[in-house]
């Protein structure tokens, strides 16, 4: 996967305009440099530093003029720049021997081909010739790419130099592949009347009460409702207007809409103006001179551009404690950078402030970048509450602003949206800080698309060289970076055929809703002629697949009705229990990536499981025998007879074979385990007793060693033996002697190291048995003496697992799976950051037969469901009680702590009638605080 930037990601916009500020005038606001391009060579002279010069920049079969070749050389020179201070080693010349990366950077469009998609009218490819790429460490090369390499995600600058944005929008214009900007969408960003109506009609965000003069509006401004605060007005024409100027702007500053504000701005609003406009701020007593700016300012109108009138936002003050601070006020500026997350959702990534003299303008790129609580507490507002609260309301204004911008595009044309997969994938926030009702208010000032991103890039370097990050100081870009792999990933699997072996229950529906959206081509294996899901994909072949004792054989006639029918995969993958090591024959056949059947057998089997793993013993160490646990195999009376001697007792009694839960006990002598291994011979023969548990491969058990500890969930997923991403969950209390889960909690409540603990014991358990490749589940415990191993699970994680780390983390590991089933490494984000936490509880049938028939119907979960007040994963299609049960249904709550969301859970039970004595809810989530 490539993924590629313009240069103007960096810095290498000029300082800014001349200022015409009269009056003593000042601008809290105003952006820096012609982000739309200019004229001219880059700035002169050069970036303190050393390194070397005769790299070579140029691109073959692509020259360079001397203008052009001039802003190359100044974007490498500023990256050297900034990789230097960040103490990173120089940008080595790897042109001869190019390596491969995921993030790209084009110092230069001539380093950029667009060729038209075959099959795609209007539409075109871009290919990378040239590219800074950027590897783990700190690394970074520049490398040739013959032939040229495939962008599947494109992030272009639209300010870079002179014809530099308009090079950057033209290659962003109408792509295959996913667009994270476009010169369209900048467009109507930088309309700050647009904008500003946007914000306050449908994100309810504070914006500044503003007067608007517009001649031929563009038709997104046209109708509507008013919106609070902002007054336009409409010309029928340029000249001949002083009459309507004046009235208007006396009735504008004399009204309540302006608070305490004691100024006002007047400014040209619009694309042309964007940072290159003299901004003149007026005491607001001043109607003739502000009414005289409006109308000079209309002389240079052109249609759909506007004149503002707008509040200056007083700054917030607050009494220092003592004496007052000597000196003249302080304001700040707040810049807030929120990013489009999974399910197009806004997520504030970081928050960076400025803070200067309250008569002076207070620019990005001219103040000194600074955290919240430092720039509020030199402004006397060092209160922790104070603070907090600041932020709140700052991240719900971003992330408003954001989900505003993102409904407008919803309802766009892809020609008004610059292609029709261009999409704003980040957006930067500038607020003031004021009060309004005794309230400290950030109002929206302006939207942007870089220059916040920038500024929270400046904060970060400030001691990117001298410490190691905390997680609170985790880049502000990571979110964007997570979005643009996400995308990429679809992009790459759009169209990708793939073999599905086994369908699975209700539990799986996700599954076919997920493919539709994906753009994938699934042809099912499954041996239920009537499955729903039959007539969901765009092949069905009906084979029973439950007679495990012939796999191989299985496997084979499934490879020549593959060929038969002349199917062309690209993989072949299974989530379900009964199917994994057929799966991996079937991969072995047809030539398909997957882990070796051998290992597919080990994971599969528990007993070998264990057994293997306790043998080995390393190098390297610490070694996956550490995490193994003793046990037996059990295929007769005799075994569990000399089982009950070599295992200590209590032990868990257990399928070899077996899913769900089914069939597990706890056993603390000698005469309970003989009463279960006859009562589960009698019980569960075969395949018909219980479908879906893996009966098909006979009912054989085992016994191991009962250990102490909490019990924990993890998620990985890996490709090539390597571990490409890890997610770990808590279990609460299961429900003795029968191990039935009960509660759980993600993200994981454990301490760092024992975090790291578990998802090092699950990756090396794994690479011991060999499984190389795939998204696995791995179930521990976490005792005094470290994790111990209960069991592997070949394949995604079950129950809602895979809904919980979509909805927290934004990975879908059904898509990652589909990723690594084609040979295709998927690009996840190393340290994820969960979005908040979600404690859930599950429903049995056995414990809640009349409230799920009643207060906790399918129907009424489902309806508090699509409220959004629970979720609900349902594992079970109808109510049947029975001995070897399986649960029902996962419901789970959300909260920004554990402790919300197990607050919000218990209640939610106890209201539904799903706690109770018989099943103590509190109890099972008692592992949580």
């Amino acid at each position: 996967m490539t993924h590629h930037f313009c240069p103007s990601q960096l810095s290498l916009d000029p300082l800014g305009p001349d200022w015409d500020c009269p009056l003593g005038s000042k601008d809290l606001e105003e952006d820096e440099g012609p982000w739309g391009g200019g004229s001219g060579l880059p700035p002169p002279g050069c970036f303190p530093g050393s390194w070397r010069q005769d790299v070579g920049l140029d691109c073959k079969g692509s020259l360079e003029g001397a203008e052009a070749r001039a802003w190359t050389v100044y974007g490498y020179s500023l990256l050297q720049s900034c990789l230097q201070q960040a103490g990173l080693p120089e940008t080595q010349d790897r042109s001869q021997v190019p390596r491969t990366g995921n993030m790209l950077l084009c110092l230069s469009p001539a380093w950029l081909t667009k060729v038209p998609a075959p099959g795609q009218p209007g539409e075109a490819v871009l290919l990378v010739s040239k590219a800074v790429s950027f590897h783990p460490g700190g690394l970074t090369f520049l490398d040739d790419f013959v032939p040229p390499r495939r962008a599947t995600y494109f992030l272009a600058g639209l300010g870079l130099g002179p014809g530099r944005g308009r090079e950057a929008a033209e290659l962003a214009r109408d792509l295959t592949c996913p667009t994270g900007a476009s010169a369209e969408l900048a467009r109507l960003l930088e309309d700050r009347l647009l904008t500003r109506r946007l914000l306050a009609q449908q994100g309810g965000v504070a914006v500044p009460a503003t007067l608007a003069f517009t001649y031929k509006p563009p038709a997104l401004l046209r109708g509507g409702e008013a919106s609070p605060g902002l007054r336009l007005v409409e010309l029928s024409g340029k000249e001949g207007q002083e009459t309507l100027v004046k009235e208007e702007v006396g009735a504008f500053l004399h009204s309540g809409a302006l608070g305490d504000a004691l100024q006002v701005a007047v400014k040209l609003s619009g694309w042309r103006w964007r940072g290159r406009q003299a901004l003149r701020v007026y005491p607001r007593v001043e109607l003739g001179a502000v009414a005289d700016t409006v109308l000079a300012l209309l002389e240079k109108l052109e249609e759909e551009e506007s004149v503002l009138v707008e509040a200056v936002c007083p700054p917030a003050r607050l009494p220092f404690p003592g004496s007052p601070p000597p000196g003249p006020e302080l304001a700040v500026r707040i810049c807030a950078v929120v990013c489009r997350t999974q399910g197009d959702r806004p997520l504030l990534s970081k928050v960076v402030c400025s803070v200067g003299r309250e008569d002076r303008p207070l620019r990005h790129q001219s103040s000194l970048p600074q955290t919240l609580e430092v720039a509020l507490a030199r402004c006397g507002l060092g209160e922790p509450g104070q603070v907090a609260a600041v932020r709140q309301r700052v991240k719900a204004g971003a992330e408003a602003a954001l989900a505003a911008v993102l409904a407008l595009e919803a309802g766009l044309s892809a020609e008004q949206r610059g292609g029709r997969r261009a999409r704003t994938d980040f957006l930067g926030v500038d607020f003031a800080l004021t009060v309004e009702g005794r309230a400290l208010t950030p109002v929206a000032l302006e939207l942007n698309g870089g220059p916040c991103l920038e500024a929270c890039g400046a904060l970060e370097g400030l001691w990117a060289a001298q410490r190691p990050r905390s997680a609170a100081e985790e880049a502000a870009a990571a979110p964007l970076v997570e979005t643009m792999l996400r995308r990429s990933a679809h992009y790459l699997m759009e169209g990708k055929q793939l073999l599905l072996i086994g369908a699975g229950g209700v539990s799986k529906k996700f599954v076919w809703e997920a493919a539709r959206r994906y753009g994938l081509k699934l042809h099912l294996v499954e041996s239920d002629p009537n499955h729903f899901a039959s007539q969901l994909v765009q092949t069905f072949i009906h084979f029973d697949v439950t007679e495990h004792r012939r796999d191989e054989e299985n496997a084979r006639s499934l490879a020549e009705l593959v060929r038969a029918r002349g199917l062309q995969l690209d993989g072949c993958f299974s989530y379900w229990d009964d199917c994994l090591v057929l799966t991996a024959l079937l991969c072995q056949e047809l030539g398909l990536p997957c882990s070796p059947p051998a290992a597919m057998r080990l994971a599969k089997q528990k007993s070998r499981t264990q057994l293997h793993l306790l043998r080995c013993h390393g190098p390297p160490w610490p070694a996956p025998s550490l995490h193994a646990v003793p046990c037996c195999p059990l295929e007769s009376e005799a075994d569990v007879e000399k089982a009950v001697h070599q295992v200590p007792l209590p032990g868990v009694m257990k399928l070899e074979f077996g899913a769900g839960a089914v069939g597990v006990r706890l056993v603390e002598d000698a005469p309970q385990c003989h009463e279960h291994f006859s009562r589960i011979a009698r019980d569960l023969q075969g395949e018909a007793d219980h479908p879906g548990i893996g009966l098909g491969w006979g009912n054989a058990m085992l016994l191991m060693e009962f250990v102490e500890g909490t019990e924990h969930d993890v998620d990985l997923v890996l490709f090539g033996g390597r571990l490409l991403a890890a997610f770990v969950s808590d279990n609460g209390p299961t429900r003795l002697p029968g191990f039935t889960e009960t509660a759980a909690c993600m993200p994981t409540g454990l301490a760092p190291e024992q975090e790291a603990q578990l998802v090092q014991a699950a990756f090396r358990c794994c690479l011991g048995c060999g499984l190389l490749d795939g998204v696995f589940n791995v179930e521990l415990k976490l005792t005094g003496a470290g994790p111990k191993l209960i069991e592997i699970n070949p394949r995604m994680g079950g129950f809602y697992l895979r809904d919980w780390i979509l909805e927290l983390y934004g990975v879908d590991l059904l898509l990652a799976a589909a990723m690594v089933a084609c040979g295709l490494r998927p690009a996840l984000p190393t340290h994820p950051r969960a979005r908040g936490h979600l404690v859930g509880v599950m429903c049995l049938v056995s414990q809640h037969p009349q409230v799920l028939s009643s207060t906790a119907s399918r129907e009424t979960l489902q309806a508090l469901h699509d409220q959004g007040l629970l979720r609900l994963n349902l594992l079970e299609e109808i109510l049947v009680p029975g001995q070897y049960e399986e649960p029902y249904c996962s419901v789970a709550c959300a909260g920004e702590s554990p402790a919300e969301a197990r607050l919000r859970l218990l209640g939610l039970c106890q209201g539904l009638g799903i706690d109770g004595p018989h099943y103590p809810v509190a109890h099972f989530l008692s592992h949580f605080k």
